[in-house]
């Protein structure tokens, strides 16, 4: 029946459609294309004029044609199918489900530099605080910025920190709004996943009036929602595989659940997407007066999203079931509940500035303001102690809210100088101030009680608390060229933060062009970055049905209890070596090599249990939680585990690998076909452990080492015929592993080696109007599921049958197959 009603479903788009990888280089056969070796960049260099083909460092140039050709219209979506080096979070575990992440280069989200039109982006406020490799993600939400806003997207794959500052280690991801003038476009686009959820619409527009030669205001408004999807199985906490309620159950549990639970025998809804809807508003604007331009932009987002969390039986509400209690939104009930972690959360940015030149020194200030708020719910749920003490308790619950701010400034003057070279001599030098701040607001009353609601209790008031810091820095950059055949930049910055003290950072950029056809760069450099406000003092109870472990800020009293100290920046030196190659007319290649050393590297910790099924093993650990003022559930205390989990400065890393791409254009008849490959080879060792190996969990450290895939390819093809085209992607994932703990035992689970295709057909009707069906999964890959252990339960110790493992670099859900009208006019 499934088979049947996906054929009918997607038979078209699968068909004649497809989707492939497509560079600015690749997206030349179309009318909107830029092509990357001509195009001038902004992003890895001070001067001017540097087109990609050119730079001293790798470097992307994705444009709008590109991004117009991925199926599902979320950023994080775009890149991830465009850069190999980029992989997005598929899940995350609670409130991460619900701003999920995505990083460069294999390391932490926190590792990539996000920019706006050359200016620094603020962070999420919704830290990701689980273990995976997403642990501790404090990152930009790019979801926040609509494709259809975009010009084009610059990826530097280099450390540059000298250049930009803390952050930039894996690279320096650039969006460019766009600068259209006299047209409105945008298009309408809806789709599903083969299994018949995670239904997404969305419609994008942008008003780019004609407001005269020596200025641009475009006005870009995203709407999308995106519906729940399922991908776990029969909840065996409660019923056998055959569906059948478990003997293991006691004769009163049984009869409870014989009265029929919700969604039976899949009664569990945890593993699968949010649900969400998503409308950003974004604006670039910027008149010139004759020499001096005034320029601004901005974004606005809010964002509705609600996760499933772990169902909780109905014999878990008290001792004995209580039905039918009359009173105001009275929840507990003879089914059980399935209760859902939602946020309301509020993002903006905007960036006025003004710049000119003077006397041939070209300069640039701005300020930047950027804020994200989000307001986090509990709804379907329960305070099982209020409700045993009072008689009563909510179904829904204000946990409190997450705010987080940053405010920059910059200063950028660059002036060319004769010295006798080849040619000119760039220098560039400025000074940056920022300053963030990092708020935790309190829960009320119900959502704090005891252990609060199910699944996600509310913020304590040891938890809540404003933290801030502020950093000074300035940079200096001098470009040279001494002769045709050799470029080189060199750049030191010194920082200067108020809570960890100074640092300087350096780095030397060269090329060597011997020829048109061959050419060598590489780049030395030493890099930083600052502990994020969140990872310093972030605080929760983390909690699943027998389970609570309580988040501990490193830079706390509680902590110190324990041995750790206040965090501290992570250092970084970094190596590469590239070769660019012509062999033949339109064929172009790229090889880089890469190594980044990272020294003090922030991880968490995993688990240090005080409590394992109701037993303690470590009182300390307790006493650490007790100090910081956390009350854990009575549930737990009497059957269940309890521990801490905190960040803290535990190894170093070294992370090597190579970036490939090469592009070549043939002719088909009246048409063409770009022929792209692009692939990324990457790994990443502990060379050493800062912290001792009790305290950092196997798990944490099989995460770091083996959840990314060892090399990702990416191949396309995109035939054009005038107003036709056919875009095919093929995309392939190496095995990707990690350690399980549960109990006393730690396997390792996998998710093998994948190759996932993608496609997507467009035909112009007119000038203004395109038409597009499309496939991205085509062949409905679903990645490897949790092995089971003697007793038929999943060796994780959740109660999910035949559950996604969340490491999986192509997500969890399997195909999707979409359609999209486009329009310009």
């Amino acid at each position: 029946m499934r088979y049947t009603s996906l054929v009918s479903r997607a038979a078209i788009a699968i068909a004649i459609s497809s989707s492939a990888t497509v560079f600015a280089q690749d997206a030349a056969p179309q009318a909107a294309a830029v092509d990357e070796g001509t195009s001038i960049i902004v992003t890895g260099t001070r001067a001017t004029g540097v087109t990609a083909a050119e730079s001293a460092a790798p470097i992307k140039v994705i444009d709008a044609a590109s991004l117009e050709k991925v199926g599902q219209p979320n950023l994080n979506q775009v890149l991830t199918q465009l850069v190999p080096s980029f992989t997005a979070q598929a899940f995350g575990g609670d409130t991460a489900n619900l701003t999920l992440s995505a990083r460069l280069r294999g390391l932490s989200p926190n590792h990539a530099l996000i920019l706006v039109n050359g200016k620094r982006r603020h962070g999420t406020s919704n830290l990701h605080v689980l273990s995976g490799p997403y642990q501790g993600g404090a990152a930009p939400d790019l979801d926040m910025i609509p494709p259809g806003s975009i010009g084009r997207i610059e990826v530097l794959e280099d450390g540059a920190a000298a250049q930009y500052g803390s952050d930039a280690i894996a690279g320096v991801i650039n969006i460019i709004l766009k600068e259209d003038k006299g047209s409105i476009s945008g298009n309408l686009t809806a789709g599903q996943y083969y299994e018949g959820d995670g239904t997404t619409y969305s419609g994008s527009v942008t008003f780019a009036p004609d407001v005269g030669p020596d200025s641009y205001l475009n006005f870009t408004m995203f709407h999308r929602y995106h519906g729940f999807s399922q991908r776990g199985g029969i909840d065996r906490g409660i019923y056998d595989r055959d569906g059948s309620i478990s003997t293991d159950l006691s004769a009163e549990h049984q009869a409870m659940a014989a009265i029929g639970l919700p969604n039976a025998p899949n009664t569990n809804r945890i593993v699968g997407d949010a649900r969400s809807t998503l409308t950003t508003i974004v604006y670039n604007a910027g008149h010139d007066f004759g020499g001096v331009e005034l320029y601004a932009f901005g974004t606005y987002g809010r964002r509705d999203a609600s996760a499933y969390e772990n169902y909780r039986q109905p014999w878990r509400v008290s001792r004995s079931p209580v039905l039918g209690v009359a009173g105001e939104q009275i929840l507990f009930s003879a089914t059980g509940f399935n209760p859902r972690e939602a946020t309301k959360e509020d993002d903006f940015s905007n960036t006025g500035g003004i710049k000119g030149e003077v006397g041939g020194f070209r300069w640039d200030l701005s300020t930047t303001y950027g804020q994200d708020y989000a307001k986090l719910y509990t709804l379907d749920s329960a305070n099982r102690t209020l409700f045993i003490n009072t008689g009563s308790s909510p179904s829904n619950f204000y946990d409190g809210f997450l705010k987080a701010s940053e405010w920059t400034s910059n200063l950028d003057i660059a002036k060319e100088f004769e010295v006798g070279m080849a040619s000119p001599a760039n220098l560039a030098f400025g000074a940056e101030y920022r300053k963030n701040s990092f708020t935790i607001g309190k829960g009320d009353f119900a959502s704090t009680y005891f252990e609060g609601g199910q699944s996600y209790p509310g913020f304590l008031a040891t938890d809540s608390g404003r933290h801030t810091r502020n950093n000074k820095a300035a940079y200096v950059d001098l470009a040279l060229n001494p002769v045709d055949m050799w470029k080189i930049d060199g750049a030191v910055r010194y920082e200067d933060y108020s809570d960890f003290g100074t640092k300087w950072t350096w780095k030397v950029t060269s090329r060597l062009d011997f020829t048109d056809q061959i050419a060598v760069r590489g780049t030395v450099s030493t890099g930083f970055r600052a502990p994020s406000l969140l990872e310093s003092y972030y605080s929760s109870t983390n909690v699943g049905p027998t389970s609570a472990y309580v988040q501990l800020p490193p830079n706390s009293d509680a902590a110190k209890l324990l041995g750790y100290e206040d965090l501290k920046p992570e250092t970084s030196t970094n190596y590469s070596l590239g070769l660019v190659l012509r062999p033949i007319p339109k064929l172009n290649i790229t090889v880089d090599a890469y190594q980044i050393k990272l020294k003090n590297r922030i991880v968490g910790t995993g688990s240090i249990q005080g409590l394992s099924s109701g037993t303690v093993v470590n009182q300390a650990v307790l006493d650490a939680i007790a100090a910081h003022g956390n009350v854990l559930d009575p549930y737990v205390l009497e059957v269940g585990d309890a521990g801490v989990s905190l960040f803290t400065n535990g190894a170093d890393t070294r992370t090597r690998g190579v970036d490939v791409t090469a592009s070549y254009p043939t002719p088909v008849g009246d048409g063409s076909i770009l022929w792209s490959l692009s692939a990324n080879f990457n790994e990443t060792k502990i060379t050493k452990l800062r912290i001792a190996e009790s305290l950092y969990a196997a798990d944490s450290r099989s995460i770091l080492e083996d959840a990314s895939p060892k090399y990702k390819v990416i191949a396309g093809a995109l035939f054009t015929m005038g107003g036709f085209s056919v875009n095919l992607r093929e995309t392939f994932y190496g095995k990707t592993s990690q350690v399980i703990i549960f109990g006393d035992t730690t396997p390792t689970v996998s998710v093998g080696a994948a190759a996932i295709t993608d496609l997507e057909a467009s035909y112009a009707i007119n000038e203004g109007l395109t038409l597009t069906v499309g496939a991205n999964n085509l062949f409905d890959k679903k990645a490897d599921t949790m092995p089971n252990d003697a007793n038929d339960m999943p060796i994780d110790g959740a109660r999910v049958l035949d559950a996604p493992i969340s490491i999986s670099p192509y997500g969890i859900n399997g195909g999707y197959y979409y359609g999209r009208v486009s329009f310009k006019f």
